[in-house]
């Protein structure tokens, strides 16, 4: 069972400005968030696990995590790919920093269905609702 992190899109104001930036950051290859410690359960991410965002008190998209490196100053580099996966969406209080994320508990990703066409927001009302 893979092992994901969970981290608030601070200062992100949808779904869309979270793609934008990411994709900016990285142009030239995977995003690098520091933080201040390397997680004690690393080698449980690497290779399947994810970096699930929160935005307005739901987990709304993931970025799988390509690995880890040290960064400027001792600090720790969670290395992301680029490329936003939409998830449906499901209610999670925000936190400070990261924390760990079960993959039993993990959001599926969003389909091709109905739901995937609606706007962020809707679907997770709706999810929130049980739909």
């Amino acid at each position: 069972m893979a092992l994901h992190l969970t981290k608030v899109a601070f200062g992100a104001a949808s779904f869309e400005h979270l793609r934008e930036r990411l994709t900016l950051r990285g142009v030239t290859g995977p995003v690098a968030l520091t933080t201040r410690y390397l997680p004690k359960r690393h080698e449980e991410i690497t290779g399947e696990g994810s970096l699930f965002w929160i935005l307005k008190h739901q987990l709304i998209a993931r970025s799988p995590i390509l690995g880890f490196a040290e960064a400027e100053g001792g600090r720790c580099a969670i290395l992301l790919d680029p490329t936003l996966v939409q998830v449906v969406p499901q209610p999670k209080r925000a936190h400070q920093g990261w924390r760990y994320l079960e993959g039993s508990d993990a959001p599926v990703d969003l389909g091709s269905g109905d739901i995937a066409s609606l706007p962020p927001e809707l679907a997770g009302k709706l999810a929130e609702l049980g739909f």
